[in-house]
């Protein structure tokens, strides 16, 4: 279930919470050597168990997105009716005028061309799209491409952007990475002491500052990491929306100095998204994604939306890569997309 893949290295101990330290005793980045292809390989499958517990959580999660659109199928009579309560559905779920036709004009040419009569045929032709859509979202998070891999996150307010960063940093651990973070929110003191106490409960530096430029913060993250040998840096941002331009810009100037620290970097910019916003997160991927050049997404908070089409919007306009999606708020809660779990627990 999970996409990860890891870097053959071995963790090195880290400590629980260090301040950014002055620019000039940042010791100098130590030489690297790029991993091979044969360094990186796959992550072990999760256990059957685990993975069924995952499963159960999604489709619960899903329920109310599920109901208005599995209902349709029992007894239903293949015809313009269907089609007409299926488009509802749809559209109440968030999915979107543009996927929503899309998917209405590709069932039924399926129809006809399969000659389908039962309801559960037309229901089964559905899941086939509704994967068919999907998939292009569903792309892996590959780790150990740089050393280290930076990794900068941003997102409105409320969205569930430190608490993701946290999580991900505990399945990053379990992948056998050492993680840096960097509390690039220095307008929000709760989000600075949050991560904080996500790096002590599990043992992972967290550089910080009580105020200052979040760029600083960034830049002296990376150099740090570099120096210390650390695989991944996190970089937190501040919340905001994408309407606030000048706060927009200054996402843009973080981005510019991560890459003045290093010249690759950043490597990954991800956008988490709660799932209940519906279309107005399609807003968010687009306005994103056109300053900052969005590289992946997470979903958090799809348990108890009945807005989950909302991710049929985003492939069909705007397929930036799903990497996660969070259905509670426990650490197993996040986990990597997968377009075939994610449709059968809609129309199961």
């Amino acid at each position: 279930m999970f996409s990860f893949f890891k870097k053959k290295t071995q963790p090195e101990p880290a400590v629980a919470k260090e301040a950014a330290p002055p620019a000039a005793s940042i010791p100098a980045p130590a030489a690297t050597v790029p991993p091979t292809p044969e360094e990186i390989v796959e992550a072990a499958p999760p256990s059957a168990e685990a993975k069924r517990s995952w499963l159960a959580r999604l489709k619960s999660g899903l329920s109310k997105t599920s109901s208005n659109l599995t209902t349709l199928f029992v007894g239903a009579k293949i015809g313009d009716e269907l089609y007409e309560e299926l488009e509802s559905a749809l559209l109440v779920s968030d999915a979107g005028v543009e996927a929503t036709q899309w998917l209405l004009d590709e069932l039924k040419k399926k129809v006809k061309a399969e000659r389908l009569t039962e309801a559960d045929q037309v229901r089964q032709a559905l899941r086939a799209l509704l994967i068919e859509m999907l998939r292009p979202l569903q792309k892996p998070l590959v780790l150990g491409r740089h050393q280290p891999l930076v990794m900068m996150i941003a997102g409105v307010n409320g969205a569930g952007k430190t608490t993701t960063i946290g999580k991900l940093a505990k399945h990053l651990q379990a992948h056998d990475q050492s993680v840096l973070l960097a509390a690039g929110d220095t307008f929000r003191a709760a989000a600075r002491e949050q991560l904080t106490i996500w790096g002590e409960r599990n043992n992972i530096t967290v550089i910080s500052q009580e105020s200052g430029d979040p760029a600083a913060v960034a830049y002296d993250a990376v150099h740090s990491a570099t120096a210390r040998g650390t695989n991944v840096v996190m970089v937190d941002t501040a919340g905001r929306l994408p309407t606030q331009l000048h706060l927009m810009d200054e996402l843009k100037k973080i981005k510019r100095v991560i890459g003045k620290a290093m010249d690759t970097a950043p490597h990954e910019v991800l956008l988490v998204i709660d799932g209940n916003t519906g279309q107005n997160a399609l807003a968010q991927v687009k306005a994103f994604d056109d300053a900052l050049g969005l590289t992946g997404l997470v979903v958090t908070k799809l348990d108890g939306t009945a807005k989950g089409g909302i991710l049929a919007a985003i492939a069909r306009t705007r397929p930036v890569p799903l990497y996660f999606i969070g259905v509670g708020e426990s650490i197993d809660d996040l986990q990597a997309f997968d377009a075939e779990e994610f449709v059968d627990a809609l129309l199961s």
